[in-house]
């Protein structure tokens, strides 16, 4: 019976760092800590940039659980910290590797569910301001088509000044959930 409390823990820790990526990237990142997050939204200089500070601030408390918890018999404090390095790992391979290619690579997504992924994470990039940016959540997205109508409708934020972007995005309105385009 231990072992499918263990794993609920884990589990259940999982899911709710995809809530607290969500709140912490709407309303810390764009929000008190947009000076470190900024950097995420500008052209990268060198191998790091100051938004790979939320990393680590993310994983302290693991370690400190999973610490905590193996020298306390694994109990749930080592299950919840397992979790949240899991959700840490998940996110490094999409964001990191899969959409912004910090490790290059030439695979491109044939799932559905990874296309939509990407796909959401370029259109919260097509906003270089902090405010009227859409999709801040990570391994759960919207539809592109409803994020496009969600950045077309709050106008707040200031869209990337690319005419490539914008002649793309405008050409290809019917395509817009098509993943084999987007996820380029």
């Amino acid at each position: 019976m231990q072992i499918w409390t263990n794993v609920g823990l884990f589990l259940l820790a999982l899911a709710a760092m995809e809530v607290v990526a969500y709140v912490g990237h709407r309303w810390v990142m764009h929000g008190f800590l947009w000076s470190l997050h900024k950097s995420h939204h500008e052209p990268r200089r060198g191998i790091f940039e100051a938004n790979d500070w939320f990393a680590v601030m993310g994983a302290l408390p693991a370690m400190v659980l999973i610490i905590w918890g193996s020298l306390n018999g694994f109990g749930a404090a080592y299950w919840i910290g397992m979790g949240i390095t899991a959700y840490g790992a998940i996110y490094f391979g999409f964001h990191d590797i899969l959409v912004h290619r910090r490790v290059r690579h030439g695979w491109n997504p044939g799932s559905v569910y990874l296309k939509r992924i990407v796909q959401a994470h370029r259109l919260h990039h097509v906003v270089e301001s902090r405010e009227g940016t859409v999709s801040f959540g990570f391994l759960i997205a919207p539809t592109v088509r409803v994020l496009k109508a969600e950045l077309e409708a709050n106008g707040r934020g200031r869209i990337r000044s690319s005419a490539k972007m914008r002649a793309e995005m405008d050409a290809n309105i019917d395509r817009v959930d098509d993943g084999e385009h987007w996820a380029r």
